[in-house]
């Protein structure tokens, strides 16, 4: 009587167990169904759209046929500051390049041949490291990308270039641009064409190199009071001589100011100062005596000094004079010939030349008077105003002698 109630529990048991079985399987057959039939029994449209779906993949990862080549390879040092940068495209055109260096600064260059190569428009600096990134296509219009990185040299030896006038100045109308260079150059071309001139108005500025350390610019003729002139030195990276490079990136500006031109006639002992084609003040002059003549020629002023030292020692002329105090005294040329206050002269001035070859205005000890000619010549004058001798005894003054390259004929200075 016991056993009953159990074998009945036991049996209920079984049946609970037997259901659950049954209705598992149940679920497991369901969700095997709708996975396969992916909703609304429509298996044969989904296996169709899987199949489209990889067809589109393969056609779309076929890779381009085109092929960028960039030197130097990824990752090379020491690289030489020009002819080295060069990208190029095989079964296929470049569409784009960049190459910049860690300031995101671009180098200009231009894609040629039709898409077949790029090569910049100058030289890279020294000592940078640059990115370039270039795209070629190929006749099924599939892009191929390619991308490096490059370091340029280091150099040993370098040069720099000191420069007139000074940059934000106001000159005359015969200022030159004129740079010197630290070092004799042997790469002319290649210096030359790291400066670049820009002018407003336009005009067209020459360069002539005097020498092999000097290279100055100027139009035609003298410059239109009111230019604006812009120097853009480029020379970091220039090899300007074997295995010696610049190291100088600067941008200069200055503008022309009033016209003024002061004619000097060694006969006459007058020099005629005129602004703006208009004579403004004739001065009676003293200018070199026989064997000491003043040059003829164009002269433009260089420097300016209120009051300076005059050895004769320091040009050639032994002992003939030493004169600590020259007052007002505005600079010709290197070779020591000078615009300049005159205390000493007594009638000399407006009558007869009595100078070691420079022009003397009369002047008082000190110079403190600005009513005196020398005074006042000094203060209506400024750097890149020019000097006009003529009827003196003695020759043409050199063009390299002082900023004084308008003495070249034109044809000579652009030859």
């Amino acid at each position: 009587m016991n056993v009953r109630p159990i074998s009945r529990a036991s049996g209920d048991a079984r049946g609970r167990r037997n259901k659950g079985l049954l209705a598992l399987i149940l679920g497991v057959l369901l969700l095997a169904v709708t996975a396969c039939g992916g909703g609304g029994g429509s298996n044969s449209g989904s296996a169709s759209g899987d199949s489209k779906a990889k067809g589109s993949d393969t056609a779309e990862t076929k890779q381009s046929q085109a092929v960028v080549t960039i030197a130097p390879k990824n990752g090379s040092k020491s690289v030489d500051t020009s002819g080295a940068l060069k990208i190029s495209a095989a079964k296929g055109k470049l569409t784009e390049v960049t190459v910049k260096d860690a300031d995101g600064t671009k180098v200009s260059g231009a894609i040629t041949g039709g898409g077949a190569s790029w090569t910049p428009a100058t030289h890279l600096a020294a000592a940078t490291k640059y990115t370039v990134h270039a795209v070629a296509k190929d006749s099924d219009g599939r892009v191929a990308a390619e991308d490096s990185s490059f370091t340029t040299l280091t150099p040993k030896n370098t040069f720099v270039g000191y420069f007139t006038p000074e940059d934000g100045s106001t000159v005359g109308v015969g200022m030159p641009f004129s740079i010197r260079f630290t070092r004799g150059i042997t790469h002319p071309e290649d210096v030359k064409k790291a400066i670049s001139i820009t002018t407003s108005p336009a005009v067209d500025v020459q360069g002539h190199w005097f020498g092999n350390d000097r290279l100055d610019f100027r139009p035609e003729n003298y410059w239109k009071s009111g230019t604006k002139v812009t120097i853009k030195l480029n020379l970091d990276g220039v090899e300007g001589r074997s295995g010696v490079y610049g190291k100088q990136t600067k941008t200069v500006k200055f503008t022309i100011g009033r016209n003024q031109v002061s004619i000097v006639d060694a006969k006459k002992h007058t020099m005629k100062v005129t602004q703006d084609g208009k004579t403004i003040r004739t001065i009676p002059v003293t200018t070199g005596k026989p064997g000491y003549d003043t040059w003829n020629g164009q002269m433009v002023m260089s420097e300016k000094l209120t009051v300076t030292r005059m050895n004769g020692e320091t040009v050639g002329y032994g002992g003939e004079y030493d004169i600590k105090d020259v007052p007002h005294a505005t600079r010709l040329t290197d070779s020591g010939t000078f615009v300049h206050g005159n205390y000493w002269g007594g009638g000399a001035f407006g009558n007869y030349n009595a100078s070691h070859g420079c022009i003397g205005l009369q002047d008082v000890k000190g110079g403190y008077s600005k009513s005196v000619p020398a005074a006042w010549f000094f203060n209506h004058s400024i750097l890149g105003d020019v000097v006009v001798v003529k009827n003196s005894n003695d020759a043409t003054v050199a063009p390299d002698n002082g900023l004084n390259g308008w003495n070249m004929s034109w044809a000579k200075w652009t030859a």
